[in-house]
Order: C-alpha cells, then structure tokens, then sequence
C-alpha cells in the first residue's frame, strides 16, 4: 500500500487537526486517545496558555505516562494480592481433612 492509499484519520489537537494514518478497524480507538490526550493538553494550556504546543504535548505525555504507570502499579498489586489468597485457600484445602 502506498503512502497515497494508506487509510487515514483526522485527529484534533488544541483546535489543530492531523491527519494520522490508521487502519480502519483501529480508528475508534485512535480518535478515543486523540480526545484523551486533547484534553490533557488544553488542561495544561488552560493553566498556562503562553507555553508553546510541542510543550503542551511534552508535558500531557509525561502525565498521561505517569497515570499510566499508576494504574500499571495498582494492578500488579492487586495480581499480588491475588495470588497471595489463592496461595492461602491452595494451602487451606490441602490442610483439609479428606474423607
């Protein structure tokens, strides 16, 4: 596929749009995370509207980035403590009595 028939979307960001290339069955979540990612840069350019759109950008990703690794963090320990109950009720039945 040439660069001519490559599917594409349109994406905005802070009132500038882009066209990004993207395989249809994708663009539904493509246009999902463009509207996550414009938000999260017209919050930072809403608190400081003379920083310029490539640091909007730098600092949305360092955000989004960190949430990310929150979440990441949580569900790991939340795997840990999982496996720690399965581990305790494995240990629970094999100290059962069989009759």
């Amino acid at each position: 596929m040439t660069d001519a028939t490559r599917p594409t979307t349109d994406i905005t960001l802070l009132g500038r749009s882009y066209v990004i290339a993207c395989p249809p069955d994708e663009q539904e979540k493509l246009e999902r995370a463009a509207r996550y990612l414009d938000r999260a840069m017209s919050g930072i350019h809403a608190q400081n509207n003379l920083l310029g759109t490539e640091r909007i950008a730098i600092m949305a990703a360092l955000n989004i980035a960190h949430e990310l690794l929150e979440t990441l963090d949580t569900q790991r320990a939340g795997e840990q403590s999982l496996d720690a109950l399965s581990a305790r009720l494995e240990q629970a039945l094999a100290d059962t009595p069989h009759r």
